[in-house]
């Protein structure tokens, strides 16, 4: 596996190794022995996440607060995603700040999002399957949405793509009056 760097240090980007032939693919899409030696970190995950969305689709910008902050390990099973991240860390020079990435079948990729950032992603294709695995439970008390729009974030979503929304990420708030982490 290859791991690049994002915008931010601690956000990672993993390129499986993935074995092709007329028959089609293979690769390990997780071993955890492997996955924390090249990451350099011990993360226990507790839940796999799988949900489907048709074009247009955005979920997020999404995030738990202490003590029930997760770490997620996101990949596209079908489809293509734009994944978003934004530094919620009061105390990271980085605060506030969003990085995005395009994740697809096709490419494999996968993002490896610490505690301390919201996430988010805008289905590209027809439909899109993400799957992702959480260091932690998820808990509706500890929960926050901020809002995807928010011009304080400014983020440069793909054009063209008016954003379908739940009634809760459409009532999201506004960093300037989100609850983050110190």
């Amino acid at each position: 596996m290859k791991i690049l760097d994002t915008d931010f240090a601690d956000v990672k980007l993993i390129e499986p190794d993935v074995f092709e032939d007329a028959r089609g693919f293979f690769y390990e899409s997780f071993n955890q022995a492997r996955f924390e030696q090249a990451l350099g970190l011990r993360a226990e995950f507790v839940q796999d996440n799988h949900s489907r969305s048709a074009r247009g689709v955005l979920r997020g910008l999404h995030y738990q607060l202490p003590p029930r902050a997760q770490g997620k390990l996101v990949r596209v099973a079908a489809g293509e995603i734009y994944d978003v991240v934004v530094d919620l860390r009061r105390s990271s020079p980085t605060f506030g700040r969003w990085s995005g990435v395009r994740l697809s079948a096709d490419n494999k990729r996968q993002l490896w999002i610490p505690p301390g950032y919201a996430h988010a992603f805008l289905a590209l294709s027809e439909q899109a399957e993400v799957l992702y695995k959480t260091t932690d439970y998820w808990c509706a008390e500890r929960e926050r949405t901020i809002a995807w729009n928010d011009p304080a974030l400014a983020i440069a979503w793909p054009p063209g793509i008016v954003p379908v929304l739940s009634d809760k990420d459409g009532r999201a708030g506004r960093l300037e009056d989100a609850e983050v982490f110190d």
